[in-house]
């Protein structure tokens, strides 16, 4: 019997190679109709089939043979065939992640900006910030946040807290964390497409001002009373590029 290419990872599942892909689709077809079934003999657990867009004709075929959508990129797309009815199909990423900074001087002044698509024609003020890059660490983000919008360079401190949001983009949670920094330097050159407005305010005005949140009045506070976690080295963990950790200070 002529299967298609794969491979069986750790969790007993299928993976059928990119390889076996490049194929007319009638013989791709014919192929994933014998090797279904001789894998749900074989007792495996999940079907993993990851299928490029330019060989986005094959989705119809895997579909008509059992396969649903797992996720998709903007170049691919992953569908898995559930062989077991009992076997685990591992959920997609779940969460988006934010970080913003609260960044304050020497002169007890807060950066703080206010965006140029907001829901008021009143300025809003809050904490440059924004959505972690793929593969970035959550120190780095905050510091590329607060440079993009507002030209300022910074130090990383502490992160101070975090607030956990549910049913935000396409009914994805949303954690946002929220750091301490220190500038390095002072002149504020805004990001013009999507920062209307950006300045140093006295920290006892902004949490006073009625154009700021309660949720930002706290993060201010909390940045200025607690020490936060910090970014440490934890034995055995060598490959800094793929981990971050952060433990209150002097722990670690």
């Amino acid at each position: 019997m002529q299967l298609l290419e794969h491979t069986v990872n750790r969790f007993n599942g299928v993976v059928i190679e990119a390889a076996a892909l490049r194929r007319a689709p009638e013989d791709f077809a014919a192929l994933l109709a014998s090797s279904v079934p001789h894998w749900h003999a074989e007792g495996r657990f999940l079907i993993w089939l990851e299928i490029a867009i330019e060989d986005a004709v094959l989705i119809p075929i895997a579909a008509a043979a059992g396969f649903t959508f797992h996720h998709s990129q903007p170049h691919y797309t992953m569908m898995v065939h559930q062989l077991q009815p009992n076997a685990l199909v591992p959920g997609y990423a779940t969460h988006y992640i934010g970080i913003g900074g609260v960044v304050l001087n020497e002169d007890r002044e807060i950066l703080v900006v206010s965006e140029v698509h907001r829901s008021s024609a009143r300025p809003y003020y809050k904490l440059p910030g924004g959505a972690l890059h793929p593969g970035e660490h959550l120190a780095e983000a905050a510091i590329r946040e607060v440079l993009e919008e507002t030209g300022v360079e910074t130090r990383f401190d502490a992160l101070v807290c975090f607030r956990h949001w549910h049913r935000y983009r396409y009914d994805k949670s949303d954690i946002y964390f929220v750091a301490r920094l220190s500038p390095l330097t002072h002149s504020i050159s805004k990001q013009d497409d999507e920062i209307d407005d950006c300045l140093w305010m006295p920290v006892a005005e902004y949490l006073n001002h009625d154009l700021v949140s309660p949720f930002n009045r706290a993060i201010v506070r909390s940045a200025l009373v607690s020490p936060g976690v910090v970014t440490a080295h934890v034995d055995g963990y060598d490959d800094l590029t793929a981990r971050e950790f952060f433990f209150p200070p002097n722990v670690v």
